[in-house]
Formats: structure tokens, C-alpha cells, sequence
């Protein structure tokens, strides 16, 4: 079985490590290895946050290289775009469209860019994008920390070797007993959203 690569970026604040970790566990839920990686920027005060994750019956390090990313799961629009050069040819983008700009864009006095210039940069890389409004989406639930769970559960059915059971089953560990339910919804609810954006 061939390796899977997962990058999964984001800001401080959005559960970023967090997807990323029931993402591994996933991987290992399956009986396969799985390698996790993670570079965090000033994190703590919204601050770029990376991912690398690596499912596989041999994984021998967890770091994806540039070009052989499967699946580039982006919970916020900017990061989304820095990051596209990492998917492989006919790798999958699943794109938020939720705009919270990291330090690096406000201390330079940069315009944060329009969502379609981020949609034909990232068309020019891939035609397999879900472009989905994770945040409101969340709202729609009652609690916005759960558009993580969204992205999850439309990642979810983009890999349809993975009984959806598997990941409810690692949600439900990873998440306070509290929010277990609304997690829950979220994620059935990214499993039938298919905005899907094609060249």
C-alpha cells in the first residue's frame, strides 16, 4: 500500500494540530502507521500552524516533501494558497473560506487578497478543490470551534476506503465529552457538503 500524505494548516486557534492528530489516529485506527509532524508560528497568538501527517504500512519519516501531498486540508483561505505547492498533480485541496489574516500579512501592511485570486492560483495546481464555508457552517450549529469537524467530515468522503464509523469513533475520543454531539453533527454535515469547484 502506498503511502498517504496529509498537510493540514491553518492559525492559532482553529484546531489545526488538533484535525491533524485524529487524522494520524485514523491512520493507525486502520492498522497502518502513522507520523505526524508539526511547525507552529507564534501559534498562540494566530500565528501559521502546519501539519504533516503520513498514513502507510512503512513510514519511514513524517515530513511530506514539496509535490507529493494527497490531500491539503486548509482551514483558513491565505494558508490555503502559501501552501499549494506542496499538492501533487490530481491532489485533493479542501479549502475554508475562512479569512482570519496571520501576522506576517498585518505587520507588512499587505491587502489581504481576494478569494477568487486564491481559487485560480490554486486551480492552476489542482482541479479537484472543496471550496466550503467551514465557519458559517459551524455558526449554523452553535458553536464555531467545530469547523474543524466540518473539514474533517468532508475529507472523510474524499477517502472512501475510511468507514466514516472510524472517524466518528476517534472524534468522539479526541473531543470533550461535553461537545461529543455537536462534533457529531459536524461532521455528517461536511461528509454531504459538495460545493465542489472545477476549472
Amino acid at each position: 500500500m502506498a503511502v498517504t500524505n496529509f498537510l493540514v494548516t491553518g492559525v492559532g486557534g482553529q484546531g489545526t494540530l488538533l484535525a491533524a492528530d485524529i487524522i494520524a489516529q485514523v491512520g493507525l485506527a486502520q492498522g497502518l502507521e502513522a507520523k505526524k509532524s508539526e511547525v507552529h508560528g507564534m501559534a498562540q497568538r494566530g500565528g501559521v500552524v502546519v501539519s504533516h501527517v503520513r498514513w502507510g504500512e512503512r513510514v519511514y519519516s513524517p515530513l511530506v516533501s514539496v509535490g507529493e501531498v494527497d490531500y491539503l486540508i486548509a482551514q483558513e483561505l491565505v494558508e490555503g494558497g502559501r501552501f499549494l505547492h506542496y499538492l501533487k498533480p490530481g491532489g485533493l485541496l479542501l479549502l475554508s473560506n475562512e479569512k482570519l489574516p496571520p501576522p506576517s500579512l498585518t505587520l507588512s501592511k499587505q491587502e489581504y487578497p481576494p478569494e477568487q485570486q486564491i481559487l485560480e492560483a490554486a486551480r492552476q495546481v489542482t482541479d479537484r478543490i472543496v471550496f466550503i464555508p467551514a465557519p458559517r457552517l459551524a455558526e449554523e450549529l452553535g458553536n464555531r470551534r467545530v469547523a474543524n469537524t466540518i473539514l474533517l467530515g468532508a475529507l472523510s468522503a474524499q477517502i472512501p476506503d475510511v468507514p466514516p464509523e472510524t472517524w466518528l469513533e476517534v472524534i468522539v475520543r479526541r473531543v470533550p465529552q461535553k461537545a461529543v454531539e455537536v462534533n457529531r453533527r459536524a461532521f455528517e454535515l461536511g461528509r454531504t457538503y459538495h460545493d465542489q469547484v472545477t476549472k
